[in-house]
């Protein structure tokens, strides 16, 4: 594959580890260290695909990618739900008595808060990004500094895992949308599962009335968001993800929802990615 892939984050991360499951070891990857940033690699033409984080299960929801999407007309033509590990790793040679610092993301450091209970000589900074801090010690050979991040990080960069499985909650799984500027081509036969938005009038019962279709016609709802229009106080956008067995009926839900709601707008028709 010779198209050039925009992760958030850097070699490493598990957007990288989404990239690679996609599309295999030898992608051409262009690392963001923000999503704004990825979302202008992929408007400017320097990427041609995006991997963007949209939901957690311990976090919630990304909202702002939300956003980000439908403000810059991205269309969604893959998802994967990814388990998170956090591994603690540094330099080799070392243990965890000779760890003086962690460097990490915040959520990363969040995640990891009762490991580290029991390290208390260990001080936690925030940072960045998880891989780009394994990245850092490894080409600074930077002694008595550990990072957390995914396990594709040591390999990566030549680190020595000191603990595996530091989360907290054992159970955490993230979910990444594939991303792209033009429209997805995805065949009938690959689908099972749509992403829509759409706006509501004031009236009693309207958001009801849709969820009735969608039930009407056998979709699965199997995410709701709402976000404010940032033009009109107290007026909301609804972002919903349906899943279907067969096409046929989401054209039909589809079709009727257009008609009942305001500035609907379809985010991608894909493979439902849970397994």
């Amino acid at each position: 594959m010779n198209k050039t892939i925009a992760i958030q984050g850097a070699e490493g991360s598990n957007h990288h580890k989404v990239a690679r499951d996609f599309y295999g070891t030898s992608i051409q990857l262009k690392e963001c260290m923000s999503f704004d940033v990825l979302v202008d690699s992929l408007l400017d033409g320097s990427a041609d695909l995006g991997v963007m984080a949209l939901e957690n299960t311990i976090a919630g929801s990304i909202i702002p990618n939300y956003a980000l999407i439908d403000k810059h007309n991205l269309h969604i033509i893959d998802e994967e739900y990814l388990n998170i590990h956090h591994h603690l790793m540094a330099l080799k040679g070392q243990d965890i008595e000779d760890i003086k610092e962690v460097w990490s993301h915040p959520m990363a450091l969040l995640q990891c808060k009762e490991f580290f209970k029991k390290h208390p000589h260990i001080k936690l900074v925030e940072d960045v990004d998880t891989a780009e801090v394994a990245k850092r010690i490894s080409k600074e050979n930077l002694v008595g500094i550990a990072a957390i991040a995914p396990k594709i990080a040591a390999d990566i960069f030549g680190l020595e895992v000191l603990e595996d499985e530091i989360q907290t909650i054992k159970d955490n799984s993230t979910r990444f949308v594939i991303v792209q500027t033009e429209e997805p081509s995805n065949g009938v036969d690959q689908i099972n599962k749509a992403s829509l938005k759409f706006q509501l009038n004031h009236k009693r019962g309207s958001l009801a009335a849709i969820l009735n279709v969608l039930s009407d016609c056998q979709m699965n709802l199997t995410k709701i968001q709402s976000l404010p229009v940032i033009e009109t106080p107290w007026k909301y956008s609804f972002f919903v993800d349906i899943t279907f067995d067969e096409y046929k009926d989401y054209k039909k839900a589809e079709a009727i929802i257009e008609i009942m709601a305001e500035e609907f707008k379809i985010l991608g028709t894909y493979k439902n990615g849970r397994k």
